[in-house]
């Protein structure tokens, strides 16, 4: 069914912690585990599992330095993703805050 991989994406997408990662990583540089844990005050395991979703669904992309692993957005699709999002909140956001369905 081709309504389940947008499913899927979405709710890949649409989790608290995922999100905050997602955001905190467009706006800056590549953050290691612990970055990402002191910038988002989340446990560690909460963002370890967290980053390994995003990593195998492609938001995001890792590379190791020594013990460390270093994550970065998916600067091909998911960074001009987010971007066209937040540009369309900016515009329709007080129409998001009335839908009666979405609130």
């Amino acid at each position: 069914m081709i309504h389940e991989p947008y499913r899927l994406f979405f709710k890949a997408f649409s989790n608290r912690t995922r999100l905050g990662i997602i955001q905190l990583l467009k706006g800056g540089k590549p953050k290691s585990v612990g970055e990402i844990c002191e910038a988002l005050g989340f446990k560690q395991s909460r963002v370890s599992r967290n980053l390994k979703c995003l990593a195998d669904c492609g938001f995001v992309t890792a590379e190791q330095n020594g013990k460390q692993r270093i994550y970065s957005l998916n600067k091909d699709t998911v960074y001009p993703m987010v971007t066209l999002i937040e540009r369309h909140i900016s515009k329709y956001q007080n129409h998001l805050k009335r839908c009666g369905v979405l609130t």
